[in-house]
Protein backbone atom coordinates (compact mmCIF):
# COMPACT_ATOMS: atom_id res chain seq x y z
CA UNK A 1 0.00 0.00 0.00
CA UNK A 2 1.19 3.60 -0.87
CA UNK A 3 1.42 6.46 1.69
CA UNK A 4 1.03 9.93 1.63
CA UNK A 5 2.02 12.19 4.15
CA UNK A 6 -0.53 15.56 4.35
CA UNK A 7 0.78 18.34 6.74
CA UNK A 8 -1.81 21.10 5.57
CA UNK A 9 -3.20 22.39 8.71
CA UNK A 10 -7.08 22.84 7.92
CA UNK A 11 -7.47 19.75 6.63
CA UNK A 12 -5.85 17.78 9.16
CA UNK A 13 -7.52 19.35 11.50
CA UNK A 14 -11.22 18.28 9.88
CA UNK A 15 -9.77 14.79 9.13
CA UNK A 16 -8.26 14.23 12.54
CA UNK A 17 -11.41 15.08 14.43
CA UNK A 18 -13.52 12.70 11.59
CA UNK A 19 -10.47 10.18 11.87
CA UNK A 20 -9.96 9.77 15.62
CA UNK A 21 -13.05 10.26 17.31
CA UNK A 22 -14.71 6.71 17.25
CA UNK A 23 -11.31 5.84 19.12
CA UNK A 24 -11.04 7.14 22.67
CA UNK A 25 -13.86 6.63 25.20
CA UNK A 26 -15.88 9.95 25.86
CA UNK A 27 -14.52 10.79 29.05
CA UNK A 28 -10.60 11.23 27.35
CA UNK A 29 -12.61 14.22 25.58
CA UNK A 30 -12.26 15.82 28.90
CA UNK A 31 -8.90 16.51 29.87
CA UNK A 32 -8.53 20.14 31.03
CA UNK A 33 -4.99 20.94 29.58
CA UNK A 34 -5.57 19.16 26.30
CA UNK A 35 -8.77 21.39 25.88
CA UNK A 36 -7.00 24.39 26.86
CA UNK A 37 -3.89 23.97 24.37
CA UNK A 38 -5.04 21.47 21.43
CA UNK A 39 -5.82 23.85 18.75
CA UNK A 40 -2.34 26.09 19.87
CA UNK A 41 -0.14 23.00 18.23
CA UNK A 42 -1.69 23.68 14.77
CA UNK A 43 -0.60 27.47 15.59
CA UNK A 44 2.41 27.22 16.30
CA UNK A 45 3.69 23.56 15.23
CA UNK A 46 1.90 23.27 12.10
CA UNK A 47 4.87 21.55 10.60
CA UNK A 48 5.39 18.54 13.21
CA UNK A 49 1.48 18.11 13.59
CA UNK A 50 0.26 15.52 10.05
CA UNK A 51 -1.99 12.66 8.91
CA UNK A 52 -1.31 9.43 6.74
CA UNK A 53 -3.47 9.04 3.49
CA UNK A 54 -3.84 6.14 1.26
CA UNK A 55 -6.29 6.03 -1.50
CA UNK A 56 -7.88 9.04 -0.95
CA UNK A 57 -8.27 8.25 2.65
CA UNK A 58 -6.91 9.25 6.02
CA UNK A 59 -6.04 6.20 7.61
CA UNK A 60 -3.64 7.87 10.88
CA UNK A 61 -3.07 10.75 12.07
CA UNK A 62 -0.08 11.95 14.73
CA UNK A 63 -0.04 15.18 16.58
CA UNK A 64 3.46 16.39 17.92
CA UNK A 65 5.27 19.45 19.62
CA UNK A 66 9.13 19.82 20.03
CA UNK A 67 10.20 21.08 23.69
CA UNK A 68 13.54 21.18 25.79
CA UNK A 69 14.45 18.31 28.15
CA UNK A 70 18.10 18.36 29.48
CA UNK A 71 17.84 15.87 32.05
CA UNK A 72 17.97 12.35 32.61
CA UNK A 73 15.02 10.97 30.61
CA UNK A 74 14.43 8.81 33.84
CA UNK A 75 13.86 12.01 35.27
CA UNK A 76 10.70 12.48 32.84
CA UNK A 77 7.80 14.23 34.96
CA UNK A 78 5.05 12.03 36.77
CA UNK A 79 2.42 14.49 34.92
CA UNK A 80 3.25 12.78 31.14
CA UNK A 81 1.03 13.73 28.61
CA UNK A 82 -0.45 16.76 30.41
CA UNK A 83 2.83 18.16 31.04
CA UNK A 84 4.83 17.78 27.55
CA UNK A 85 1.72 19.91 26.26
CA UNK A 86 2.30 22.48 28.36
CA UNK A 87 5.71 22.50 28.43
CA UNK A 88 6.03 22.98 24.36
CA UNK A 89 3.89 25.36 24.05
CA UNK A 90 5.53 27.65 27.26
CA UNK A 91 9.05 26.52 25.61
CA UNK A 92 7.80 28.09 22.00
CA UNK A 93 6.33 31.12 23.27
CA UNK A 94 9.37 32.02 25.69
CA UNK A 95 11.66 31.46 22.87
CA UNK A 96 13.63 28.59 24.64
CA UNK A 97 15.07 26.52 21.53
CA UNK A 98 13.62 22.75 21.84
CA UNK A 99 15.82 19.41 21.62
CA UNK A 100 13.72 17.05 21.68
CA UNK A 101 10.10 15.55 19.79
CA UNK A 102 7.18 14.19 21.73
CA UNK A 103 4.80 11.96 20.16
CA UNK A 104 0.91 13.31 21.60
CA UNK A 105 -1.25 11.16 19.78
CA UNK A 106 -1.13 8.59 17.35
CA UNK A 107 -4.26 7.38 16.06
CA UNK A 108 -5.38 4.64 13.26
CA UNK A 109 -8.88 4.22 12.06
CA UNK A 110 -10.32 1.12 13.14
CA UNK A 111 -10.91 -0.46 10.00
CA UNK A 112 -6.93 -0.35 9.17
CA UNK A 113 -5.71 -1.09 12.67
CA UNK A 114 -3.77 -4.62 12.80
CA UNK A 115 -2.37 -3.63 9.37
CA UNK A 116 1.41 -1.68 10.95
CA UNK A 117 -0.27 1.42 10.15
CA UNK A 118 1.20 2.40 13.73
CA UNK A 119 4.28 1.51 12.84
CA UNK A 120 4.22 3.43 9.76
CA UNK A 121 3.34 6.75 12.02
CA UNK A 122 5.99 5.94 14.26
CA UNK A 123 8.32 5.91 11.66
CA UNK A 124 7.33 9.26 10.07
CA UNK A 125 7.36 10.69 13.38
CA UNK A 126 11.29 9.93 14.33
CA UNK A 127 11.98 10.99 10.53
CA UNK A 128 10.06 14.03 11.17
CA UNK A 129 12.02 14.39 14.53
CA UNK A 130 15.54 13.99 12.06
CA UNK A 131 14.80 16.16 9.68
CA UNK A 132 14.37 19.12 12.70
CA UNK A 133 17.61 17.98 14.20
CA UNK A 134 16.58 16.61 17.35
CA UNK A 135 18.13 13.37 18.54
CA UNK A 136 15.31 11.98 20.72
CA UNK A 137 11.82 11.11 20.03
CA UNK A 138 9.55 11.28 23.68
CA UNK A 139 6.29 9.42 23.50
CA UNK A 140 3.89 9.11 26.49
CA UNK A 141 2.15 5.85 25.42
CA UNK A 142 -1.58 4.94 26.63
CA UNK A 143 -1.26 1.22 26.37
CA UNK A 144 -4.25 -0.59 24.15
CA UNK A 145 -5.30 -2.91 26.39
CA UNK A 146 -4.57 -1.77 29.87
CA UNK A 147 -7.97 -0.69 30.14
CA UNK A 148 -8.55 -4.92 29.83
CA UNK A 149 -6.82 -4.95 33.37
CA UNK A 150 -8.09 -1.84 35.17
CA UNK A 151 -7.40 -3.01 38.97
CA UNK A 152 -3.46 -4.31 37.78
CA UNK A 153 -1.22 -1.28 38.98
CA UNK A 154 0.73 0.04 35.70
CA UNK A 155 3.83 -0.78 36.96
CA UNK A 156 3.41 -4.16 36.90
CA UNK A 157 1.14 -4.27 33.35
CA UNK A 158 4.32 -2.82 31.56
CA UNK A 159 6.15 -6.45 32.72
CA UNK A 160 4.48 -8.25 31.32
CA UNK A 161 5.51 -10.26 28.25
CA UNK A 162 4.92 -12.83 25.65
CA UNK A 163 7.30 -15.62 25.55
CA UNK A 164 8.94 -14.29 22.59
CA UNK A 165 10.02 -11.31 25.35
CA UNK A 166 8.58 -8.77 23.58
CA UNK A 167 6.03 -6.72 25.74
CA UNK A 168 2.04 -7.98 26.35
CA UNK A 169 0.74 -5.08 25.44
CA UNK A 170 0.54 -4.40 21.80
CA UNK A 171 1.37 -0.78 21.36
CA UNK A 172 4.44 -1.04 23.88
CA UNK A 173 5.25 -3.89 21.51
CA UNK A 174 5.43 -1.63 17.96
CA UNK A 175 7.57 1.18 19.99
CA UNK A 176 10.18 -1.70 21.03
CA UNK A 177 10.35 -3.54 17.79
CA UNK A 178 11.08 -0.31 16.29
CA UNK A 179 14.20 0.24 18.67
CA UNK A 180 12.03 2.68 21.41
CA UNK A 181 12.64 2.31 24.87
CA UNK A 182 10.38 2.00 28.15
CA UNK A 183 11.57 4.11 30.41
CA UNK A 184 8.80 4.17 33.21
CA UNK A 185 5.15 4.97 33.97
CA UNK A 186 3.85 8.54 34.32
CA UNK A 187 1.22 8.06 36.84
CA UNK A 188 -0.55 11.19 36.23
CA UNK A 189 -0.32 11.80 32.35
CA UNK A 190 -3.60 12.75 32.21
CA UNK A 191 -6.19 14.93 34.73
CA UNK A 192 -9.97 14.39 33.57
CA UNK A 193 -12.44 15.66 36.62
CA UNK A 194 -16.18 16.39 36.25
CA UNK A 195 -19.26 16.79 37.90
CA UNK A 196 -21.41 13.35 38.71
CA UNK A 197 -23.90 14.50 36.09
CA UNK A 198 -20.87 14.89 33.86
CA UNK A 199 -19.41 11.53 34.50
CA UNK A 200 -22.91 9.51 33.96
CA UNK A 201 -23.15 11.28 31.08
CA UNK A 202 -20.14 10.48 29.46
CA UNK A 203 -20.19 6.63 31.35
CA UNK A 204 -23.84 6.12 30.36
CA UNK A 205 -23.55 4.61 34.16
CA UNK A 206 -25.70 5.56 37.37
CA UNK A 207 -23.63 6.25 40.24
CA UNK A 208 -25.31 5.30 43.77
CA UNK A 209 -22.89 6.14 45.98
CA UNK A 210 -19.07 7.22 46.50
CA UNK A 211 -16.20 4.70 45.08
CA UNK A 212 -13.75 3.61 42.94
CA UNK A 213 -15.55 2.17 39.47
CA UNK A 214 -14.12 0.63 36.61
CA UNK A 215 -15.16 2.33 33.60
CA UNK A 216 -15.27 0.94 30.20
CA UNK A 217 -11.67 2.42 27.87
CA UNK A 218 -10.33 3.63 31.42
CA UNK A 219 -6.71 2.16 31.95
CA UNK A 220 -7.37 2.45 36.25
CA UNK A 221 -10.82 3.11 38.09
CA UNK A 222 -12.34 6.67 38.60
CA UNK A 223 -13.34 7.58 41.59
CA UNK A 224 -16.67 8.92 42.00
CA UNK A 225 -17.45 11.16 45.57
CA UNK A 226 -21.17 11.97 45.54
CA UNK A 227 -20.98 14.32 48.90
CA UNK A 228 -18.47 16.15 46.83
CA UNK A 229 -20.23 15.94 43.45
CA UNK A 230 -17.19 15.24 41.75
CA UNK A 231 -15.58 12.02 39.81
CA UNK A 232 -11.97 12.23 38.90
CA UNK A 233 -9.68 10.15 36.65
CA UNK A 234 -6.20 10.12 36.57
CA UNK A 235 -4.59 8.38 33.58
CA UNK A 236 -1.19 6.65 33.39
CA UNK A 237 0.52 6.50 30.35
CA UNK A 238 4.58 4.55 29.89
CA UNK A 239 7.09 6.96 28.89
CA UNK A 240 8.99 5.74 25.81
CA UNK A 241 12.11 6.85 24.16
CA UNK A 242 13.24 6.34 20.86
CA UNK A 243 16.81 7.45 19.23
CA UNK A 244 17.09 9.15 16.20
CA UNK A 245 19.76 7.81 14.37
Amino acid sequence: MQYKVIKNVPNHVKLQDKGTSKLWPEFMFHDLVSNANWLKLFELFPEVQFSLMANDEIIGVANCLPYFWDKSFEELPERGWDWVLEKGINDKLNNIKANTLNGLQIAVNKEHQGKGISSVIVKEMISIARDNGFKYVTIPVRPSLKSKYPLIPIDNYIKWERKDGLPFDPWLRVHVRLGGKIIKPCHKAMYIPGTIAEWEEWTKMKFFETGDYVIQGALKPVKINLEKDIGEYIEPNVWVLHEVD
